[in-house]
């Protein structure tokens, strides 16, 4: 990044990755406490914002605190800053340290938290579990003096037009003749006032997401070098990136269940789960819901997974998988923890050389403990 970085930079980031239009109707994702404006020197990535973790935060000299679970989930009547709740925003606020949440809209993205879960186990040819759509995708061509045209793209792919699958940049051109007349008032990059001009132009076109139209628009608006660009915006049938929540697909190599168990406790780093199935059945295909997930158990099934790896796991949901013969794994809510690495590595990425350091909460929020 060019200029010095807001908190507002930060978070589009974030929504690059993962857009709050993605996020359930029932979340509350995106700004907690804080501003937009103040420019972080510091910034702390976790799963969870609990008072330990904001004493960590306070220890560290953090300005931002980039968290998976929201601080709120409803709305507030009162501060008793008595409660563990008041003094948590007692001491953001005392310390002007900003809480940003991306909660549902990371889990169901490409590469949001439960792509992570299913990299760390090897799950390939993998899939949504839930689907819950594809996003739309539009044409955006803009008209660009002959000269400017290598410019104008370059801001196209850097404002997130044009990406192909594993291609960036993506768009094409071609060239014709551009014609207008600049009346009183105008300013005219090329041409005189109340003079017919005809240019050399060229029309660039890129595929643009939907979630990052807006964008693209806006930085092409700014880079373009004349007054009034002129630009065409087409809704395209093609169906977008799909997304939803968990992944299903094939592990690496087939095992039993109770060899699976293993790697997903040494994968991620468990030191208990607990497990429902036959420990020797043969595991071909699994399916992951990061967080609470027993009400895809059937989601599972249907998709044909042999074993499903989720939290939150209840009596009556492990019984009905167990007598439909789906092994079950439950491995705990805290498997979420995971996203804490990507995301600060992601962000060190984005942020270059803008001298923001990014750092790892250590801070275990898992409440329980296993004796």
């Amino acid at each position: 990044m060019a200029s010095i970085p807001t908190n507002s930079d930060i978070f589009k980031l974030i929504e690059d990755l993962a857009p709050k239009t993605k996020a359930y109707d029932w979340d509350n994702v995106g700004l907690q406490i804080g501003n937009y404006q103040k420019q972080p020197k510091k910034i702390m990535i976790t799963l969870d914002v609990i008072e330990a973790v904001v004493d960590e935060a306070i220890e560290n000299n953090v300005d931002l605190i980039i968290a998976h679970h929201p601080l709120f989930f409803k709305s507030l009547k009162r501060i008793d800053t008595n409660t563990p709740e008041g003094r948590i925003i007692s001491k953001l606020i005392r310390h002007d340290i900003t809480v940003y949440a991306a909660h549902t809209n990371l889990d169901v993205v490409e590469q949001g938290v439960n792509d992570i879960l299913a990299d760390k186990l090897d799950i390939t040819e993998r899939k949504p579990l839930i689907g819950l759509g594809s996003e739309k995708l539009y044409k955006y061509a803009v008209y660009v003096p002959q000269g400017h045209e290598h410019e104008i793209k370059e801001v196209l792919g850097r404002a997130g037009a044009g990406l192909q699958g594993n291609y960036s940049h993506c768009s094409f051109q071609v060239q014709g003749i551009g014609a207008f007349k600049p009346l009183t008032g105008a300013e005219p990059f090329i041409g005189k006032v109340d003079e017919f001009a005809l240019v050399d132009e060229f029309k660039i076109e890129a595929i643009v997401p939907e979630s990052r139209l807006n964008r693209v628009i806006k930085q092409v608006m700014t880079a373009h070098p004349y007054e009034e660009p002129a630009f065409d915006i087409v809704e395209l049938k093609n169906e977008g990136e799909a997304w939803g929540l968990g992944r299903v697909g094939k592990v690496a190599q087939e095992v039993t269940l109770q060899e699976y168990v293993v790697k997903v406790k040494e994968k991620l780093n468990l030191t208990d789960v607990r497990v429902v199935g036959d420990l020797n059945k043969k595991i071909k295909k699994a399916a992951i819901v990061g967080g609470s997930g027993e009400k895809y158990i059937h989601n599972a099934l249907r998709a044909g997974a042999d074993v499903y790896i989720t939290g939150d796991l209840s009596f009556h949901p492990a019984q009905a998988a167990w007598q439909s013969g789906l092994a079950v794994i439950d491995a705990g809510h805290y498997i979420e923890a995971t996203m804490k690495d990507a995301i600060c590595d992601y962000l060190q990425s984005k942020l270059g050389e803008s001298n923001i350091d990014v750092l790892v909460s250590h801070v275990d929020t898992d409440p329980f403990k296993y004796l």
